[in-house]
């Protein structure tokens, strides 16, 4: 009977020893599972642009938080000032279930610093930002991601002097503008038709003044939207308007009749520079003359847009010797058998010597660009600093390269016919920020001396 019994007990604890194993397995499985969702460690993870040092009157952070785990439970971002805490912003995310996200796996925020309601003050200060998920860990807090840095408030813009404004700007004229800044400013200049003229540290031993070369487009009909403006490092702006009086130009009309001998010489040489042209050789002249210039000319305008801060250019710039062909802002009537078919105006001074004749830069400055540029041919642009630069066009041969830094006696190299030139000439230009201004008054002392040199040097009795 005892035999029995011991058979019976060992029967039945063979049986439980597969149930509690596989128990223990199921045990050991839900134990990894909680350990590896429930109880995860992977932070929330946010992703923004730096905060910036200054926080101003209207700071936007733009914010992107993300927990692909257990899901995001709470954001929490606050200002301390004074050992006072303001919120900014608190937002709770109420639970969706135990397995899997618990929480949104993203949130993104545009999040406006309201520094006035908050009622905060100028100077030193701290922002926390805070994210938790939703997982176990930490005594069921979850995990979390804290962001805390020391800014400056600072909500009053620049305060702007103005010093000195061109008093008259013709059509393609240029000018400048004096100015003082009550603190550095990281964004500031001149703000005219539409166009954006940076201004640049006069370096004369006064603090926060600058200049802007400013121009006036040919095309323009009158001065509008003449600004200063002003940006801070916490993002306050400013801006003070001034007034200068618009003068028209005179401007000559001219008609150019286009041969089948001009087209035979420059089509092909258009063809293999842009092979993308299509028609027969008068729709690839339009082509050329209208679209391709408009192209020409954005690359040049592009070129000029970080001008050097420093100034390398002394006084007069100097003109090529020859005979003036063309004239800055010509408007020109192309025909072709007695028929118009196409209107351009001409954005420089054409000049003719002999063939081949040296080209000197007019003024010191550092070349931004050498090479071909369609109707411009072989092209070299020259920054001379502070937004000045020249431009070179139609040469039959290059001799500096880009970065090189040239004066008035360097040749840059010889008068061509590359580009829509009918014959051997140099074609000179003179630009301020990108658009195209009139030559003659750069070659002119005179006005040099009335309109830059003298100004700058009166402005420091203002």
């Amino acid at each position: 009977m005892v035999e029995q019994r011991f058979k019976k007990h060992g029967k039945k604890r063979n049986l439980l020893q597969p149930f509690l194993l596989l128990l223990i397995v199921a045990l050991v499985a839900l134990a990894g599972f909680a350990s590896l969702t429930l109880f995860e460690r992977g932070a929330p993870v946010i992703t923004m642009d730096e905060i910036p040092e200054y926080i101003g009157a209207d700071t936007t952070l733009d914010l992107t938080i993300t927990d692909t785990k257990s899901g995001i439970r709470s954001i929490h971002m606050a200002i301390n000032q004074e050992n006072k805490n303001k919120q900014v912003l608190h937002t709770d995310y109420p639970r969706q279930g135990y397995f899997g996200k618990a929480g949104p796996a993203e949130i993104k925020e545009k999040q406006l610093i309201d520094i006035k309601n908050l009622g905060l003050k100028e100077g030193p200060a701290e922002i926390i930002l805070e994210v938790r998920d939703y997982s176990f860990w930490g005594l069921f807090q979850g995990n979390l991601t804290r962001i805390a840095k020391d800014i400056t408030i600072d909500t009053k813009a620049p305060k702007i002097n103005l010093l000195h404004a061109t008093r008259y700007l013709k059509q393609g004229g240029a000018g400048i503008v004096i100015y003082q800044s009550t603190e550095d400013a990281v964004l500031h200049g001149v703000q005219i038709n539409g166009n954006f003229h940076p201004g640049f540290p006069l370096n004369d031993g006064r603090e926060h003044t600058y200049i802007a070369f400013i121009a006036l487009p040919y095309d323009a009909t009158a001065i509008v939207d003449a600004k200063i403006t002003a940006e801070d490092l916490a993002g306050n702006k400013s801006a003070i308007g001034f007034s200068s009086t618009y003068k028209k130009a005179n401007q000559k009309h001219d008609d150019i009749n286009i041969s089948d001998g001009f087209l035979s010489a420059k089509i092909p040489e258009f063809e293999e520079h842009y092979p993308e042209m299509k028609g027969d050789m008068i729709e690839k002249y339009l082509y050329t003359n209208r679209d391709l210039r408009d192209i020409n000319n954005k690359k040049i305008h592009d070129l000029c847009q970080n001008p050097s801060p420093e100034r390398f250019w002394k006084g007069t710039f100097q003109r090529m010797p020859g005979s003036p062909r063309a004239g800055f802002a010509d408007h020109r009537t192309y025909g072709y058998k007695e028929q118009p078919i196409d209107e351009q105006v001409h954005l420089g001074v054409d000049i003719a010597s002999t063939q081949r004749a040296d080209i000197r830069a007019a003024e010191a400055g550092k070349v931004v660009f050498t090479g071909y540029n369609g109707i411009y041919g072989e092209m070299v642009v020259l920054d001379h600093g502070q937004g000045i630069f020249s431009l070179y066009s139609h040469l039959s041969q290059i001799n500096v390269t880009k970065d090189s830094q040239v004066d008035q006696n360097t040749v840059l190299g010889l008068t061509g016919t590359t580009g829509m030139a009918g014959g051997d000439h140099l074609h000179f230009s003179m630009l301020i920020n990108g658009i195209f201004v009139n030559p003659i008054e750069w070659w002119d002392p005179h006005w040099i001396a009335v309109t830059i040199d003298g100004p700058v040097a009166g402005s420091k009795f203002n």
